[in-house]
């Protein structure tokens, strides 16, 4: 009985990890097809061709073009997200307690990330998209003002809604312009112009400090 549940939990999971890679397969499939077509252009039998994988698989895990598109949107904040938040930690870790510094370091990992997904930035922020889609990335949008707030501990007020929500566009509009460089050297320039624009903002000051 012990060993017949013991495959059992190892059939599972070797389903598991064989579904999860296939909607990685999928997910980078669908990335290079959206990068070089745009959404309205990409089509669903290019990204299974390129995946290796049938239509029918697609829209099991997905549910059509507009989802794995979301979902390839959804992958890629989240990986910014994981790459700020690491950055966060390594400067405690560290010894760094500033709030604003560690606001620098989380932005500096999230322009580079920019850099490295560049292809996939200008598609998020300048290319067409599906119906849905710009509220969507307003709500994420605010999410990331709200998580900027809490790591600055600026507190609830309007001065300091106003001051993170334009921190954030800040770090935010330096993304597309990474995301636009022709090379390496021009977007640490651009990143170093970013850092050096939120520490002279001083959002802890203009928000009056944290409460």
């Amino acid at each position: 009985m012990a060993h017949r549940a013991s495959g059992g939990t190892g059939e599972h999971s070797w389903q598991w990890s064989r579904t999860a890679e296939t909607r990685r397969t999928m997910l980078r499939a669908a990335r290079e097809v959206f990068t070089e077509r745009g959404f309205a252009e990409a089509g669903v039998a290019e990204v299974v061709e390129r995946a290796g994988v049938s239509v029918g698989s697609l829209y099991h895990h997905f549910g059509g073009k507009r989802e794995i598109f979301l979902a390839l949107w959804t992958d890629h904040q989240d990986a910014y997200e994981r790459s700020a938040a690491a950055a966060v930690a390594e400067a405690r870790s560290a010894g760094e307690d500033d709030p604003l510094e560690l606001l620098v370091h989380g932005a500096r990992a999230f322009l580079w990330d920019c850099w490295e997904r560049r292809h996939l930035v200008r598609l998020f922020m300048d290319g067409d998209a599906p119906p849905g889609f710009e509220l969507t990335r307003r709500t994420r949008g605010r999410e990331w003002v709200r998580r900027n707030a809490a790591l600055l501990g600026t507190g609830d007020g309007p001065a300091a809604r106003v001051t993170v929500a334009v921190l954030t566009t800040v770090i935010g509009e330096a993304g597309r312009e990474v995301a636009e460089c022709a090379a390496e050297e021009e977007a640490a320039a651009v990143i170093d112009t970013a850092l050096l624009l939120i520490r002279r903002l001083d959002p802890l000051g203009a928000a009056g400090g944290p409460e």
